[in-house]
């Protein structure tokens, strides 16, 4: 009530006052607001800057790998590495020097700028494919171990059938045929998930694999043994038996042949 009968001279009074008390913190809070949104818009512009940048360099390496120009995708390779690493194409540049080395006859090199790819933070679709692509270098390289190591773990549906594809080929090169198989046949199974495997490819490696060897039993050798030398003894026995039997005839027919010729009868 005591506001309401305050004239409108002791109102404006009071709001004076509490401006004159209140400015500075008003003003402060302000400032910093302001600050920190030209701050931001400031951040954002420089950001999206640094990917129009990053953009060009990369449609330029693009450009120097498609015409095979080694030394000036070098370059550019590595000024994208240095001066815009947190964007993605730091990743695509290592994706692309690897197919230009491999291009070149140059798989070792290859090899290091996918293994380049996996050692940075981010980038997990990325490395995905460098696994990928990894696996086929070392499978080139005759290291099949190594090849089987780095398609252990898809993370996820999207490239499970090329990685069963990619650990069949490995386990084919080990000659573990049975193996081989089972991850073919994986990968047919995953290919709704995987619009990029060749189903057709692999289902010709399948039929490329040798017949199927069914291992016998162990108890069923055993006994197939056991019955084998049973029966080899009861031959022996009835061979002993036939023997005597001949020697029993032949030795009564030579005593009959002896008392027929004996002139004291």
């Amino acid at each position: 009530m005591a506001d309401e009968l305050k004239t409108e001279e002791e109102q404006l009074e009071d709001l004076k006052k509490w401006w004159q008390e209140n400015q500075f913190p008003i003003i402060a809070g302000v400032v910093i607001v302001v600050g920190g949104l030209f701050g931001w818009n400031s951040y954002q512009g420089s950001k999206f800057e640094s990917q129009v940048a990053a953009s060009a360099l990369y449609e330029t390496l693009v450009e120097h790998v498609a015409d095979g120009r080694l030394e000036e995708a070098q370059a550019v390779s590595s000024q994208i590495a240095a001066d815009y690493a947190n964007t993605a194409y730091v990743g695509q540049s290592k994706l692309a020097m690897a197919r230009l080395y491999m291009d070149r006859n140059r798989d070792e090199d290859a090899a290091t700028a996918l293994r380049e790819l996996l050692a940075l933070d981010g980038f997990d679709e990325m490395k995905l494919i460098a696994n990928l692509r990894l696996s086929k270098i070392l499978l080139y390289q005759g290291k099949a171990d190594e090849a089987l190591a780095a398609v252990q773990d898809p993370q996820g549906q999207a490239f499970a059938a090329r990685f069963a594809e990619a650990r069949g080929d490995a386990l084919l090169a080990l000659e573990r045929f049975t193996e081989a198989r089972e991850a073919y046949s994986d990968a047919i199974g995953q290919a709704n998930a995987d619009q990029t495997l060749n189903v057709g490819l692999v289902r010709l490696k399948i039929f490329d694999l040798p017949p199927e060897v069914t291992e016998p039993d162990a108890d069923a050798v055993m006994d197939g043994s056991e019955a084998d030398a049973a029966e080899t003894e009861a031959e022996a026995e009835a061979d002993i038996e036939d023997s005597e039997s001949t020697d029993a005839t032949s030795d009564a027919t030579s005593d009959a042949t002896a008392e027929s010729e004996d002139p004291a009868q």
